[in-house]
């Protein structure tokens, strides 16, 4: 059955490149770098379906935030977690009803490669771990926002963690040996080279953001745009989303 959904999604999308390719648009996209990946991926087959061009720029979720709040109009389309999308959509940044849901992601944690792998299996060995290690860093966006209060509560001593500054991947910080552990979306510390993924936080604790997709309310490629978020949750996207350590969002 997947196999015949994957090609009624190809079709689909074949179709409506056949139809709509003489009106071929540049999609500016705005993107948190947790849908970096996915989207490197995804553009590149959507592009050749529709015969329109994906632009994408990825920043963190806080750059991404006051860019857009500064009056930047530059993007078509933004994918951010869901709360920042309501978020924007209250300030009318974001048009209303456009929002699309696209993937769940987990937090992971990483060590440098050839590292001891600390024991995360469960919520209590995880304390235990960060007890016992003397530098974690976090990420600025809503990862590291969890993690910080999960330490909080766990009671895990201020100056043993840090976070991030806006942008900046936590696994390149370990794999320079600028820390001992790191937290941040799966997707994000998969590509980086120097680390060792230990897995993504035991379910006692663990924590799923919903990433989404919405129209910024200025878009002068709003139809292009939103055939790019319709690809993003069609059964042709699923592989990438696996892929890339994420699972769709319905």
């Amino acid at each position: 059955m997947t196999s015949i959904r994957l090609a009624v999604a190809a079709l689909l999308f074949t179709l409506v490149a056949w139809i709509n390719n003489a009106n071929a648009a540049e999609i500016r996209v705005l993107s948190s770098n947790a849908m970096r990946e996915v989207l490197l991926d995804a553009a590149p087959v959507f592009e050749k379906l529709t015969g329109h061009k994906v632009l994408m720029t990825f920043i963190g979720s806080v750059d991404i935030l006051n860019r857009l709040r500064s009056g930047d109009k530059n993007a078509d389309l933004i994918v951010l977690q869901v709360s920042s999308i309501e978020e924007l959509t209250a300030e009318g940044i974001i048009a209303k009803n456009s929002r699309l849901d696209i993937a769940r992601s987990l937090v992971g944690a990483a060590v440098r490669t050839g590292a001891l792998r600390p024991d995360i299996s469960s919520g209590d060995a995880l304390k235990r771990t960060l007890l016992l290690t003397k530098s974690i860093v976090v990420s600025s966006g809503p990862s590291g926002t969890y993690m910080l209060g999960l330490f909080e509560r766990m009671g895990i001593p201020r100056d043993q963690y840090t976070q991030a500054k806006p942008g900046v991947q936590t696994g390149t910080l370990v794999a320079r040996g600028e820390a001992e552990l790191c937290f941040q979306q799966v997707s994000e510390l998969l590509p980086v080279k120097g680390i060792d993924f230990l897995g993504s936080l035991p379910t006692d604790v663990e924590h799923v953001t919903v990433f989404a997709s919405a129209l910024h309310s200025n878009s002068p490629n709003a139809q292009a745009s939103h055939a790019f978020a319709q690809y993003l949750i069609s059964p042709a996207a699923i592989p990438i989303l696996k892929a890339k350590g994420m699972q769709p969002a319905k």
